[in-house]
């Protein structure tokens, strides 16, 4: 059975896990104890709190040893979800492919020559360098591209623009403290309207439409953290389904993970 690691189980990262398992290849996630996943309707990393959770028809179930993910991964009835914040458990697991889909913007947790093909996510890895294939993330014509030598393209530091907005669709802590919701994700709100708190400080909408995303109840955050983002197209049927941008990134890390698997390289660059 080839085995396929993926670091992460955030919106991106369940992209690329939900492609992976429609393929036949279904992979181990790892997560966090307590996950900071913006997009959670739309991310494994719930199963991590609730047990179990579903996203397109693929369901997530948290594991709580490498025997009972194996179970998980033979029967492929479901993503296997563990907790394993410093990858012990997947370094004892030897993965054939380990994927970085944590989307952090810094090097690959784990590196190349540590024996498993490893392929990066976006800014902040280099092929040839600590990981062995870098996918790239910008949208734009690149996106999804395989890239074997040299970096993905650099953070732009901007979200994406929805009907020309960015910036102002991002919820961000205001302060430190433990984050509380007022709303729910898929909710509509107005400019002006707290949707959430941080501690006793409030955390509220600069525009309006729907609550595509929020941080669960009771995570500890930093200022400046996102926390949240709003659709201006304010249609609640998005915040569960898994977007383009995911799906294009799970298609190409696919693509390598077969490439490599039949020892045909990693293809066009």
């Amino acid at each position: 059975m080839l085995r396929i690691a993926v670091i992460g189980g955030g919106d991106v990262a369940t992209g690329i896990a939900y492609r992976l398992f429609a393929a036949g290849l279904p992979p181990l996630v790892t997560e966090l104890e307590r996950p900071l996943v913006v997009r959670r309707t739309v991310s494994f990393a719930q199963a991590v709190l609730g047990g179990r959770c579903r996203v397109e028809g693929v369901e997530a179930r948290r594991c709580a040893d490498l025997a009972e993910a194996d179970i998980c991964l033979r029967r492929r009835e479901a993503v296997p979800v563990l907790v394993d914040p410093a990858l012990a458990q997947v370094r004892a697991w030897r993965p054939h492919v380990v994927v970085d889909g944590r989307m952090a913007k810094s090097p690959s947790l784990v590196h190349r020559g540590e024996g498993s093909y490893v392929i990066g996510v976006g800014p902040g890895c280099a092929a040839g360098d600590d990981v062995d294939i870098v996918v790239e993330s910008l949208r734009g014509h690149r996106l999804g591209h395989l890239i074997r030598s040299g970096p993905a393209a650099a953070d732009t530091g901007e979200p994406e623009l929805v009907r020309g907005i960015g910036k102002p669709r991002v919820l961000r802590a205001p302060a430190d403290g433990i984050f509380s919701t007022v709303h729910d994700v898929g909710e509509h709100v107005d400019a002006g309207d707290v949707v959430a708190r941080v501690g006793g400080d409030q955390v509220r909408a600069e525009i309006g439409g729907c609550l595509r995303g929020l941080l669960n109840d009771g995570t500890a955050v930093a200022r400046g953290l996102k926390v949240g983002d709003i659709d201006p197209r304010d249609d609640p049927a998005y915040c569960h389904v898994i977007s383009d941008r995911a799906l294009a990134i799970g298609g190409a890390v696919l693509e390598a993970v077969c490439a490599f698997w039949l020892g045909a390289g990693a293809g066009p660059g």
